[in-house]
């Protein structure tokens, strides 16, 4: 019985995360048309910015929260096919141009513009726009995308002039259990989302996985996904 409960309990939480999340969506279209007012003060801009980036963050937690859940239940569904890397790119710094407009952060986009590869696209972009999204909170001046091809991989970096991962997020590349910790300031929750979206993205041979580092020469942070 209890154990009825508790899955009656989950799916009633998937319902309504994914209600709140189709809200959150139709509250951030209501901000990007008031910010096209002609009347209003730079400060004004920079407040619905502001308003529209916090919405995005937690319109994305939502995401990964569904995604996660539908995973476990075995009902995620991946539809991997050939799409543009510089489009998707493109995307993810379109959907924060409110944001970017407002504030003093610099974006790099080094991709070539021919190069394609096989992922799910919707899922894919949520993941590098998550983390572009954290890249532009933690950054002091700039963030850059950067994606290529390495030993039968494609790799997508997001890189930041921030303080860097704490050393209990970088434990992923060990494969260490305690990820996920809400105590921390840092939950992991996009990182663990990241990690379940990348390894559904695999071949016979190969499986997508995602890499964390801290620069050794300056300060930031480097984010690293690998699809085969």
């Amino acid at each position: 019985m209890e154990q009825e409960n508790s899955l009656n309990f989950s799916t009633i939480l998937a319902t309504s995360t994914h209600d709140m999340k189709n809200s959150l969506f139709m509250l951030l279209q209501s901000i990007e048309n008031l910010d096209l007012a002609d009347n209003l003060t730079a400060k004004q801009h920079q407040a619905f910015a502001d308003l529209h980036y916090q919405t995005s963050r937690i319109n994305g937690t939502l995401m990964q929260l569904l995604a996660l859940y539908r995973d476990e239940q075995n009902q995620l569904p991946i539809y991997i096919e050939e799409n543009s890397v510089a489009e998707m790119l493109q995307e993810v710094i379109d959907r924060n141009r409110l944001y970017l407009n407002s504030h003093d952060v610099s974006v790099t986009l080094q991709v070539d513009p021919e190069l394609t590869a096989y992922f799910d696209q919707d899922l894919i972009t949520y993941l590098i726009g998550d983390i572009f999204v954290n890249a532009l909170r933690h950054t002091h001046t700039s963030v850059s995308l950067h994606a290529f091809i390495d030993q039968q991989y494609l790799n997508i970096q997001v890189e930041d002039d921030g303080e860097g991962y704490p050393e209990h997020m970088l434990a992923i590349n060990q494969e260490r259990p305690a990820l996920f910790n809400a105590g921390k300031g840092r939950s992991g929750l996009g990182l663990l989302f990241a990690k379940r979206i990348a390894s559904e993205h695999k071949t016979k041979q190969l499986q997508g996985h995602i890499l964390l580092e801290n620069k050794t020469e300056s300060s930031g942070s480097i984010f690293t996904l690998r699809l085969p």
